[in-house]
């Protein structure tokens, strides 16, 4: 089946979903968080068919999200472990689990609770906020064009601005 693409869209989100917006691949990104490495562990953890894992493992290296590395203890064996680029998306993958825990969690109740190793302490949620710590909705921020606008892009911001501020410009 032919998914769209968005490379031609001036969107952060909409790129992003382009690379990580396939179901699989955020739960492999959540296994490589959890200390999987191995081919046959994602493979138990998810019930993935191994053709699928397969496909999708090679994109996260395409993408340079994963790598792969010969693993010492066994010979002729590679491993999967995040990039830089693939650690970027751990808030993503807790911002999503904290919103299911809010909204989708059976009776209320949260599967896992989130502590700071060193203390021991619950973590806040991810929230949006300013250097103070102030958190906002997106009904308090308004969008400025970044160096990468295209004057469709500001048509966009100019828009969105009015229609959520109230503003002009």
């Amino acid at each position: 089946m032919y998914r769209k693409r968005f490379d031609d869209m001036n969107c952060s989100i909409a790129r992003t979903l382009d690379e990580v917006g396939e179901w699989w691949t955020l739960l492999i990104v959540r296994e490589c968080t959890q200390g999987t490495t191995r081919f046959d562990e994602f493979q138990k953890e998810l019930g993935i068919a191994r053709n699928v894992l397969t496909v999708r493992l090679e994109r996260l290296i395409e993408l340079g999200i994963i790598e792969r590395y010969p693993l010492p203890e066994r010979a002729n064996t590679f491993g999967y472990r995040l990039t830089e680029k693939g650690d970027d998306l751990y808030p993503v993958l807790i911002a999503m689990m904290q919103w299911g825990d809010r909204w989708l969690a059976r009776n209320g109740k949260p599967p896992v609770t989130l502590v700071d190793h060193a203390n021991g302490q619950a973590l806040k949620p991810v929230a949006v906020q300013t250097k103070s710590g102030k958190a906002l909705s997106f009904r308090d921020v308004r969008f400025a064009p970044g160096p990468g606008a295209t004057s469709t892009t500001r048509a966009i911001i100019k828009s969105r601005n009015r229609k959520v501020l109230g503003i002009e410009g």
